[in-house]
């Protein structure tokens, strides 16, 4: 699809909340540029896209009532994620609600930029909201660097979400899934996709990963709850969710990358009822080596 007139107007949009100087608002990480790598858009089924750079993923869900999109990835990404929906066909003035899986500027980056040159609601659990709003996670968060907290442009508005709370865009709906570990206010969404033939229960999977700075303890300590039982809680959610296909935060988490490059028309390997217990199983591992970790310092 051609650049138009208004693709240019949004992306002009972005550029000015960027600042005169994009680099202004940029993130700096050690892995911001191979994640931030620009990904051609593709289908993932029915009326789900992907759409997000190569290392981060941003998930467009569509109707001729409205889309929703999922996830911001880093600010650098915003104008990437704006061409990406305009190639699939699709106007970023069509997004009428963000909603983001946890507030770290890896996934949270953009949204505000993207918000801006959509118009489109933004929502995200409370503690996600909060982070939202002041443009950095909270002490409670097990990345947070006491020593100078990492930042992301603000997001001016966001509604909060409980557990199990469904938003609908016109005929689309999806559903919070409160998924803490990796962060206190973590996310998962779901929803169905439907083609002509079939709909499929999509898992948009929050990431279960238990990193930390240095000094953060998820077992607790003197100073910091406990974090194991609601963390495993997590894990045996998404076990149990209804899921034909998963998406995760970051694409290499779900094999998303290589499961595109495997499609042909006769298969779709996007398909498939054992992939969010075997992320959880997976994120159960990792717990469990962390643990040990914490158990023997």
């Amino acid at each position: 699809m051609a650049t138009s007139g208004k693709l240019a107007l949004a992306l002009a949009m972005v550029a000015a909340a960027m600042g005169t100087a994009v680099a202004e608002e940029d993130v700096k990480c050690g892995m911001c540029e191979e994640w931030n790598q620009p990904q051609q858009p593709f289908q993932i089924v029915g009326n789900t896209y992907y759409v997000g750079p190569r290392g981060l993923s941003a998930v467009l869900l569509t109707s001729e009532q409205g889309h929703i999109l999922l996830d911001g990835a880093l600010p650098q990404s915003a104008p990437l994620i704006i061409r990406n929906i305009a190639a699939l066909g699709f106007r970023i003035e069509d997004v009428k609600l963000i909603v983001n899986s946890h507030a770290h500027d890896d996934h949270a980056g953009g949204i505000g930029m993207l918000q801006r040159a959509s118009g489109a609601s933004v929502a995200a659990s409370a503690a996600g909201a909060q982070a939202l709003r002041a443009g950095l996670v909270g002490p409670d968060d097990p990345l947070y660097k006491a020593n100078g907290p990492d930042r992301f442009p603000k997001v001016a508005q966001v509604s909060e979400v409980a557990d199990g709370a469904i938003l609908r865009v016109g005929p689309l709906a999806i559903k919070a899934h409160m998924t803490p570990g990796h962060t206190t206010g973590g996310t998962t969404w779901t929803w169905q996709s439907c083609d002509p033939r079939r709909c499929l229960d999509v898992v948009y999977a929050d990431s279960l990963n238990p990193i930390s700075h240095d000094g953060f303890r998820f077992s607790g300590s003197a100073t910091m709850p406990e974090r194991v039982r609601s963390f495993r809680a997590s894990i045996d959610k998404v076990t149990a969710l209804k899921c034909d296909v998963l998406i995760a935060v970051h694409p290499g988490f779900s094999n998303l990358m290589e499961k595109h490059a495997a499609r042909t028309a006769a298969s779709n390997p996007f398909i498939d009822p054992e992939a969010c217990r075997a992320y959880a199983a997976n994120a159960g591992q990792r717990l469990n080596r962390r643990l040990a970790s914490e158990a023997s310092q």
